[in-house]
C-alpha cells in the first residue's frame, strides 16, 4: 500500500533537505575569508624589560583578529556571524601569494613593530637609543592596483620622486601631494642593486581623496636600544599592536600611563611615534567588549569612525601619536 503524502510529511522532508544541504555547505570552503573576534590579550606578561619595576595598577590590552576561511553555507549567510567580516580572498592574500607567504609577512609585521614601539616609548622616556631608518618594506602587493608586476615583495622603497622616504609616515607625507591617478618614480633597493619603477597610484579606499601605491608597508631600520626589551606576542602576526607595546614598555619601567585604567590599545607605531590605521576594527572592538575593558585607544579617523559605531558602553579615544594617546590617559577620569 502506498503511503499518502500528508504536508506533514512534506514539510518534515524539506526540512530534512534543508539540514542535509546546510551540513554539506558548512564543510565545503568558500573562497572567502571570515574576520572575527579573538579576545583581548593582557601585554604585561608578554613584555619583558631590564630594569622593570611597573606600578601595580591598571592593565593594557592588545586585540587582534582571527583570519580563517568561511564555509559555503557562511559566504551565503554572513549574517549568521554578526560580529564577522565577510571579505575576498585576494583582499588578505595577494595574486602570487600563498597563505604560508603572508603569515611570514605578519610575523615579521609584528617583530618589526615590537623594535619600533621599543625605541619610542624608550625615546620618549629620554633614553639614548639609535635608530637609522632605512626606507619602507613592501610586504605585499595590493590587488588591483598598479603596483602588480612593478613592486615585488621585500622591495625597499627609499624615494618617491626623488625626495628621500626614510620612514612611513614621510612616504605618507610625499604621497599626501599627489593626486590618485598620478605616476609616481619610486627609487628601490632590490637585492643588493637599486632600481626605479615608475607607478600609478590609486585612491586609498579608507580615504578616497588620498592617493596610495598600493602595498603593506613595513619600517626598515637598525635600531639599538640601551636596555634589553623583549616582546613575545605568541605567533599573532601584524603590525597593530605596536602602541599597545609602548605603553607596557614605559608601564614596565615604572610610569604610570594608564592610571589605574583598563585600557586597550590598536595601533601601527610609527618611528616618529606617529599612530598608523590598522584593519579589523570592527572585530577589536568585540575583542574590547567582550574583556569589559572601558577605554580603547584608536587610530584617529576612520578606524576611529568605526570603532565608535560597534563600540557599546566603550569609550574610543581617537589618536594620531603617543604623545596624544598618554595625554587622553592622564585626562581620565579617576578609576575606580
Amino acid at each position: 500500500m502506498r503511503r499518502r503524502l500528508t504536508p506533514w510529511r512534506v514539510a518534515g522532508g524539506l526540512v530534512v533537505l534543508a539540514l542535509a544541504t546546510a551540513l554539506i555547505l558548512f564543510s565545503v570552503p568558500s573562497g572567502d575569508f571570515l574576520l572575527l573576534p579573538d579576545v583581548a590579550h593582557p601585554v604585561a606578561p608578554l613584555v619583558h624589560v631590564q630594569g622593570a619595576h611597573p606600578p601595580k595598577r591598571g592593565t593594557v590590552y592588545f586585540v587582534d583578529v582571527v583570519e580563517r576561511r568561511a564555509s559555503e553555507l557562511e559566504a551565503l549567510f554572513p549574517w549568521l556571524h554578526p560580529e564577522a567580516s565577510l571579505v575576498q580572498a585576494d583582499m588578505l592574500i595577494p595574486p602570487g601569494t600563498t597563505e604560508a607567504q603572508m603569515q611570514r609577512v605578519d610575523l615579521r609585521e609584528m617583530s618589526i613593530s615590537q623594535r619600533v614601539a621599543a625605541a619610542v616609548a624608550l625615546r620618549r622616556l629620554g633614553y639614548h637609543v639609535v635608530v637609522r631608518p632605512g626606507g619602507v618594506i613592501v610586504d605585499a602587493i595590493d590587488l588591483g592596483t598598479h603596483a602588480i608586476g612593478k613592486l615585488e615583495p621585500a622591495d625597499v622603497i627609499v624615494a618617491v620622486d626623488g625626495t628621500p622616504t626614510p620612514t612611513i609616515a614621510k612616504l605618507r607625507g610625499v604621497l599626501a601631494g599627489a593626486t590618485p591617478g598620478q605616476v609616481v618614480a619610486l627609487r628601490l633597493r632590490r637585492g643588493g642593486r637599486m632600481v626605479t619603477e615608475r607607478v600609478k597610484t590609486v585612491a586609498d579606499p579608507a580615504q578616497p581623496g588620498h592617493a596610495v601605491v598600493g602595498f603593506v608597508p613595513a619600517q626598515s631600520a637598525d635600531i639599538k636600544l640601551p636596555i634589553k626589551v623583549a616582546i613575545d606576542a605568541g605567533g599573532v602576526g601584524g603590525p597593530s599592536a605596536g602602541l599597545a607595546f609602548a605603553l607596557e614598555v614605559m608601564e614596565q619601567l615604572g610610569h604610570d600611563v594608564v592610571h589605574g585604567h583598563r585600557v586597550a590599545a590598536t595601533g601601527e607605531m610609527e618611528l616618529d611615534g606617529t599612530i598608523g590605521p590598522i584593519g579589523g576594527v570592527k572585530q577589536k572592538v568585540f575583542d574590547v567588549r567582550n574583556a569589559h575593558v572601558g577605554v580603547f585607544l584608536v587610530p584617529a579617523g576612520e578606524n576611529a569612525r568605526t570603532a565608535r559605531r560597534y563600540a557599546g558602553s566603550v569609550r574610543v579615544i581617537p589618536v594620531r601619536t603617543l604623545a596624544q594617546a598618554l595625554h587622553a590617559l592622564a585626562t581620565l577620569p579617576p578609576a575606580g
